[in-house]
């Protein structure tokens, strides 16, 4: 019977970002291994958690407020004053972003998939089939800077999803047009990859794939990272990927964009 060869361990983030095979993921403790060889799991065996919602507002909260905001407006006698140079515009900021977890994966003859998780114990929140290649994002990834913008047009009627929600997506990289991206449901093989992953917070490597659908030197090549996500307005959201201090890895950047 034949046996897997050992992933090689690897330093998060450095040298290729989505290495070749027999490189191994890493995460922020040097003294954890890289994720075990395991059997296709069932969704029953999956030890992620759903990704926390803000609480409802009671009643009594939304009725008081309703009253409230049926009072007149009074418009204050003392101003506020502007500092010289700005406009109260300027002050405005738009940014309301945290941390999240993203991860690019895929196998190297086919589509790279972003995952987007509230943290890597978490299941996706959004899940993205972008319209590249795994190896053509790898020789991107090593030129040490991606810009991925993915586009979609707004929408007229009055049913407005969020921007994260919608499903069709033009995909440019670095500037040249790609294709359309398709945002999907996760789906078994999906939630096997992010169940591996789920001790790893930052790394690049190779998982066992599926020898079924890609043969036996199928691998499935990763790259995840934290990210911080800016939310520009609800027609653009940012992910930049923070890097750990000290490293060279590359500099990559998510736009989502509603125009």
């Amino acid at each position: 019977m034949a046996v897997s060869p050992p992933l090689v361990h690897r330093s998060p983030l450095r040298g290729e970002p989505m290495p070749p095979s027999g490189s191994a993921s890493s995460n922020d403790s040097p003294k954890s291994s890289t994720p075990p060889l395991s059997p296709p799991l069932s969704r029953g065996t999956l030890q992620l958690i759903h990704p926390s919602e803000k609480k409802k507002k009671h009643k009594l909260v939304r009725a008081f407020r309703s009253v409230f905001r049926s009072f007149p407006i009074i418009n204050p006698v003392c101003k506020i004053p502007v500092l010289q140079g700005t406009s109260p515009d300027s002050q405005r900021s738009y940014v309301t972003g945290h941390r999240v977890t993203g991860t690019l994966f895929g196998y190297r003859k086919g589509k790279v998939s972003l995952s987007i998780q509230e943290n890597s114990k978490c299941y996706p929140s959004v899940i993205v089939e972008l319209a590249i290649q795994t190896n053509v994002l790898q020789k991107e990834l090593g030129s040490g800077m991606v810009r991925i913008a993915l586009e979609c047009e707004k929408r007229h009627d009055k049913n407005k999803v969020r921007l994260l929600d919608e499903t069709v997506w033009a995909m440019f990289c670095n500037g040249k047009k790609n294709g359309y991206g398709m945002k999907r449901d996760a789906t078994d093989e999906d939630l096997r990859v992010m169940e591996l992953l789920r001790a790893v917070s930052m790394g690049a490597g190779v998982l066992p794939g599926n020898s079924e659908i890609e043969g036996p030197d199928g691998d499935l090549a990763y790259i995840r990272a934290h990210f911080d996500r800016v939310v520009g307005s609800k027609d653009s959201e940012t992910l930049y990927m923070i890097s750990p201090e000290g490293n060279n890895g590359p500099e990559l950047s998510i736009f989502f964009i509603r125009v």
